[in-house]
């Protein structure tokens, strides 16, 4: 072949591999916004979805529906990505990705054509959420690593931070979308995922390739794999049942299951990691956790997830059920608007997120992190300052400070994991980066509807009870209102209904004979009576997100400076003279 055929060849090879990075981060970037909004759509139309199947999510038999049609997409996925990132590593990434695509969408088709009602219904919900959480655990375990593999480390932040920006933002694209969507018919909510679904499966299929090496000679680890399935999953159920009442107390954290569930869940991960440190393919490999950078990143983002996802839940119900209706919304409005007034820490986020990726390429990741989680903790700091009826533009600066600082933290965080860890092992390293991440939002549910719940069972009581009781309702029955567990009143006005108006209402006649319900059941009774005791519990759930996020910043402070790490060059044996 001439000179000028080489380079003709040459050059059409690099032309092709520039085309590809930007065919892998779209692709990829499609398949974490659909996964990503999918688990936020949900919340904010949980509404519309229980009356479109005929089910009230807030008697107490169906308050488990109401957790697990939220939690099961979370657990599964969690659980799952770390199995399906080193899966990614022995038979290929982009295999696993693409399948992951395809699962997805016959989920959300599934979910679209339910059709049973009451609890029927709300079983075909939960068990294709699973189905719908596999596809996503398997695109969140191989897109990042995809990514590495196909941009170089010059160009690896900003990739990522794309990457990113899809997996965040798209948790508060979604509250909107769902906003939209539910009103409506509440199947568009799981419909619309069905063209993308089906774009995403057909183009990553034709598009993507394999870049990587493939562990071709690795086991599957069968003993990890079940010890970790079964010890998260035990440990995140059991969190999930802890924060519903038990026995006639708040709470489940007695409930011999949920004990049961969070001992054995511990145990079962405890052995999980004896197996894992002494089998030769593992698929958690410990080793990672020698290298610094990686440690300490996953530990960051650990608890930099714990706190988004409590601080996520705690705005949509601060907003609906206190400050919307106090400003003139009706509480059936309120989830949509609860998405609206939240779009200053989207917007923030998105600004942000490619360009610290960016930069961090250029300066390292250390001071983007450390910095963006300080400023995420001086955002919590501002919020615990705020008064409950605050000025919306005080409270929109600080959604902003906060969407900049998760956004400077993100992008180089999952930077510097990624390329930290050898091209072999990127599979199981974006798996258990995701672990993390997922596992960190499951947690945020648990920690901090509890400490919620603990800080309104200390004073809502009382409040209810005098409330009820100057507005002629007998004491007896305002004992029995007021004395009911708090977090009725937390998911009452979670899903856009009026607590008072719920409670009252499923009362006879004669209970309520000579109360005012026209004010009881007002949109400004219930908010400014539980201003009081929402606000104590949110500066227990504040403090304990500012000292998460100092802890993560000092985390991401000691990673070490930057470190990429260096494969092998092959040695190429040259013949000597004979």
């Amino acid at each position: 072949m001439s000179s000028r055929a080489k380079s003709l060849s040459r050059f059409a090879v690099e032309r092709d591999d520039r085309r590809y990075k930007w065919v892998a981060l779209s692709n990829t970037t499609l398949g974490t916004l659909m996964a990503t909004i999918n688990s936020s759509i949900v919340i904010i139309s949980l509404p519309d979805i229980f009356r479109g199947i005929k089910l009230d999510p807030l008697r107490p038999g169906n308050v488990s529906y109401l957790l697990w049609t939220l939690m099961g997409f979370l657990v599964v996925t969690a659980v799952l990505v770390v199995t399906l990132g080193r899966l990614g590593d022995i038979y290929g990434r982009v295999k696993i990705y693409n399948l992951g695509f395809a699962v997805f969408t016959v989920g959300s088709l599934a979910l679209v054509l339910d059709p049973l009602t009451q609890g029927g219904g709300a079983l075909w919900l939960i068990l294709w959420r699973v189905v719908q959480g596999v596809g996503a655990a398997m695109l969140f375990a191989n897109s990042t690593a995809i990514l590495t593999d196909a941009f170089p480390a010059e160009r690896r932040g900003f990739a990522l931070g794309i990457n990113q920006v899809a997996a965040i933002g798209g948790s508060f694209i979604g509250l909107i979308v769902g906003g939209l969507l539910a009103p409506v018919d509440w199947r568009l909510v799981f419909f619309v995922s069905v063209p993308f679904g089906l774009l995403g499966t057909v183009w990553s299929y034709r598009s993507l390739r394999e870049t990587s090496a493939r562990s071709a000679v690795a086991q599957i680890d069968w003993w990890g794999n079940a010890l970790f399935a079964v010890g998260l999953t035990a440990l995140l159920a059991a969190i999930t049942y802890g924060i519903q009442p038990y026995g006639g107390r708040d709470m489940g954290w007695t409930n011999p299951w949920v004990l049961a569930g969070l001992v054995g869940g511990v145990a079962l991960l405890v052995a999980f990691c004896l197996v894992e440190a002494s089998v030769d393919d593992p698929m958690f490999d410990l080793s990672l956790f020698r290298i610094r950078a990686f440690s300490a990143g996953n530990l960051a983002g650990l608890l930099a997830s714990v706190g988004r996802g409590g601080l996520q839940f705690m705005l949509i119900i601060w907003l609906q059920g206190i400050w919307l209706p106090l400003h003139g919304f009706s509480f059936s409005s309120t989830p949509l608007w609860a998405g609206i007034y939240l779009l200053p820490l989207t917007v923030a986020f998105l600004f942000a997120g490619p360009l610290s990726g960016y930069y961090s390429d250029r300066f390292g990741a250390r001071t983007f992190a450390t910095g963006g989680l300080l400023l995420v903790a001086v955002s919590f700091l501002g919020l615990l300052l705020l008064p409950t009826d605050f000025n919306y533009w005080a409270f929109a600066g600080l959604l902003v400070l906060n969407g900049i600082g998760s956004g400077l933290f993100s992008a180089p965080n999952t930077s510097a994991i990624m390329s930290s860890v050898p091209a072999i092992r990127r599979g199981a390293a974006s798996g258990m980066r995701g672990t993390f991440f997922n596992s960190g939002t499951s947690l945020s549910i648990g920690v901090f509807f509890t400490l919620m719940i603990v800080g309104l069972a200390q004073t809502l009581p009382g409040a209810l009870t005098n409330g009820l009781e100057a507005h002629g309702v007998s004491p007896a029955v305002a004992s029995g209102i007021a004395h009911q567990p708090p977090v009725g009143s937390l998911f009452a006005a979670f899903l856009g209904y009026n607590p008072l108006g719920t409670a009252l209402g499923a009362l006879p006649a004669s209970a309520t004979k000579g109360a005012d319900l026209g004010t009881l059941t007002s949109k400004e009774f219930f908010p400014q009576l539980i201003s009081a005791p929402f606000h104590h519990g949110l500066v227990i759930v504040l403090m304990l997100a500012i000292l998460m996020s100092l802890v993560g910043a000092a985390a991401s402070l000691f990673r070490g400076p930057r470190y990429i790490h260096a494969e092998p060059v092959a040695r190429v044996d040259v013949p000597g003279p004979r």
